[in-house]
């Protein structure tokens, strides 16, 4: 059950469903896959389209109250939050949501981080956002230095500590970032900045194996956020 949205209540279907954009036979074909049953007998050779991509709409009323959550709970400068307001990459929506565009080729919106700022605080991505294509950053102007994180507070977070690379989020750890190679293959020196705990320091080193040329480099608290919040250095 996804209690922010009042949506759930199924069971695994529905949540892998829920969880990966998937249409019925999808989810079913995705369960066959990764826990196999005798008892589930479907086609692994039809697939259904994704669900098409929906950006929240955006309500200029909200910003403020977004403003005073990446400022004060977030400890993120102000000139960064306005240069990313400015700059398109950051807005909120009708829910007071702060929203982090992910950029594709030609700077295209392939997709956006969706980060709840009330209360009820929450992190998601907006509906049909292709990871694959495009992602969150902050760019250094000349810099040959990447360094990637795993949301697009974490990647504002660690730039606004230390600038010294473009930080790139890829909207949650995975070790398969379909637009890695191009930065590979463009020479860039690449660091995974994923988060200091298990699942963090468990796809770092399978990100590392596949792409050997990759450094890794944890953060000495949980994440880059909790560094800046804290006012720390390494």
């Amino acid at each position: 059950m996804n209690w922010t949205l009042n949506t759930g209540g199924g069971g695994s279907i529905d949540l892998v469903m829920h969880l990966k954009s998937f249409c019925f036979r999808n989810a079913v074909v995705w369960l066959d896959h990764n826990f196999y049953s005798a008892n589930i007998g479907v086609s692994h050779h039809r697939f259904c389209a994704p669900l098409p991509f929906q950006l929240p709409k955006k309500d200029d009323s909200k910003l403020t109250k977004v403003i005073q959550y990446l400022l004060c709970d977030r400890s993120i400068p102000h000139y960064i939050i306005d240069y990313l307001i400015n700059s398109g990459q950051l807005y909120a929506d009708c829910k007071c949501n702060a929203v982090f565009l992910l950029l594709g080729k030609e700077k295209n919106i392939v997709g956006a981080e969706v980060r709840g700022t009330t209360m009820r605080q929450w992190r998601g991505m907006a509906k049909g956002s292709r990871k694959n294509s495009g992602c969150f950053y902050v760019k250094l102007a000349n810099s040959k230095k990447i360094v990637l994180c795993e949301s697009a507070i974490d990647a504002i977070s660690y730039y606004a500590l230390y600038q010294d690379a473009t930080t790139v989020s890829t909207s949650g750890a995975t070790s398969r970032p379909a637009w890695l190679m191009a930065f590979i293959n463009k020479g860039y020196d690449i660091f995974c900045g994923f988060d200091s705990d298990k699942a963090g320091d468990y796809i770092a080193k399978h990100l590392i194996d596949r792409y050997p040329t990759i450094k890794r480099l944890r953060p000495h608290k949980h994440d880059w956020n909790d560094i800046l919040r804290n006012k720390d250095t390494l």
